[in-house]
């Protein structure tokens, strides 16, 4: 089969995305608005770019009507936004509360409270990072990339340069390695379907993975 995006609907060059890019990381966004309103959501197009600087990005789609989501606007540079934000990682125990904050609530109504998840007060930004999260970035926003603006699910790059880290009490060891058992990470499939990040295996690099 070959297939040509272009000549796909947007939904279904989504499915396609979201089908053979698995699993991902999920990325819960929390901000904060100019004037104190705080918004949480999750959002999957989401990696770490660089080590140096320390760098992540994530993707938040415009919304059906090409109108920019809350998410987006907090992220934006005053005096649009407060150009910062925190990402926080999901646990296979925060899985459902998560996917509890994609509900559309009315605007200034939030996400933290409709989820019961808890608000924690950041060490350098002003958006609040997840409590229960086992792992956060505090991140200013470096720049921003509006692939197709206006647009019904137009594309946005947040690029975020992380300036403070929150890992919870053992964690991580003395040589900064992360346990990826008490992490419990959740990636994400396509739809409804996460996938658990408890099944590992080791693969050497190099000419010792030809064996």
């Amino acid at each position: 089969m070959e297939i040509d995006p272009l000549t796909l609907p947007i939904p279904d060059r989504y499915k396609l995305l979201i089908g053979a890019i698995v699993p991902r990381p999920i990325a819960f966004v929390s901000t904060i608005s100019p004037d104190g309103r705080l918004n949480l959501a999750p959002f999957s197009f989401f990696c770490g770019v660089s080590s140096n600087p320390p760098t992540l990005l994530f993707c938040p789609a415009n919304k059906p009507d090409g109108s920019e989501k809350d998410t987006l606007r907090n992220c934006e540079p005053a005096p649009v936004g407060v150009g910062q934000f925190v990402v926080n990682i999901v646990s296979h125990e925060l899985g459902r509360r998560m996917s509890a904050c994609a509900e559309e609530l009315p605007y200034g109504e939030s996400e933290f409270a409709f989820s019961g998840l808890t608000p924690a007060t950041s060490t350098i930004v002003r958006p609040p990072r997840v409590a229960e999260s086992p792992f956060a970035f505090e991140c200013v926003t470096d720049r921003i990339l509006k692939l197709n603006p206006n647009a019904p699910a137009g594309g946005n790059i947040v690029i975020g340069r992380i300036v403070h880290i929150h890992a919870a009490d053992g964690l991580v060891n003395d040589r900064q390695h992360v346990d990826p058992a008490r992490l419990d990470a959740l990636g994400r499939m396509a739809g409804l379907t996460y996938c658990t990040t408890r099944d590992r295996l080791d693969i050497p690099l190099g000419k010792a993975a030809r064996t």
